[in-house]
């Protein structure tokens, strides 16, 4: 092994494949803000292979956080940092939710590229941005919200996150 890593291989391979939690809200927040410019750019200058990139980045940060994601990678390392602003720490689950939504999306966008379909899949980028904007602009997250829904009905078991069970009940801006 080497590097001092007395886990045995299946923890660490757990370990890698894990999301934060709780997350650093103003990470998700900048995180959602990359994401926004990075489709506008996309769509604006008709950057296809770059639907590559943001689909990319959702299946990276669903699997690993930020660990394998290049813009999660610089947030969390670099701008967040630099920031100089408290940490406000969320529940990470809904917030993996979030990321699989955008998986959902990205990788829409991704297909209807590669079936020729460049016009829908800026639509689709575009739904994406904007839920995207919400989040990293008035701290909305649409992939928070239905969570909580979910949770409510009882179809996202309330093991997931304990500190999700209630997520009505947070003051505006404190949503999970």
């Amino acid at each position: 092994m080497g590097n001092g890593d007395t886990r045995s291989a299946p923890s660490r391979t757990r370990s890698f494949f894990s999301f934060p939690n709780p997350v650093n809200e103003v990470s998700a927040r900048l995180v959602a803000a990359g994401v926004v410019v990075m489709c506008a750019l996309t769509i604006a200058f008709d950057l296809k292979w770059a639907t590559v990139v943001i689909a990319y980045g959702f299946v990276a940060r669903v699997l690993t956080g930020p660990t394998m994601s290049p813009l999660g990678q610089l947030v969390t390392r670099v701008v967040t940092p630099r920031l100089g602003i408290a940490e406000r720490p969320v529940p990470g689950p809904p917030k993996r939710f979030a990321q699989g939504v955008g998986v959902v999306f990205s990788v829409t966008a991704l297909v209807l590229t590669g079936l020729g379909y460049w016009t829908a899949a800026e639509v689709v980028l575009g739904l994406l941005a904007t839920a995207a904007f919400l989040e990293s602009a008035l701290g909305v997250c649409l992939g928070c919200l239905t969570f909580g829904v979910l949770m409510r009905k009882g179809i996202v078991p309330e093991e997931v996150c304990e500190r999700c069970n209630d997520i009505w009940a947070r003051p505006a801006g404190k949503a999970a």
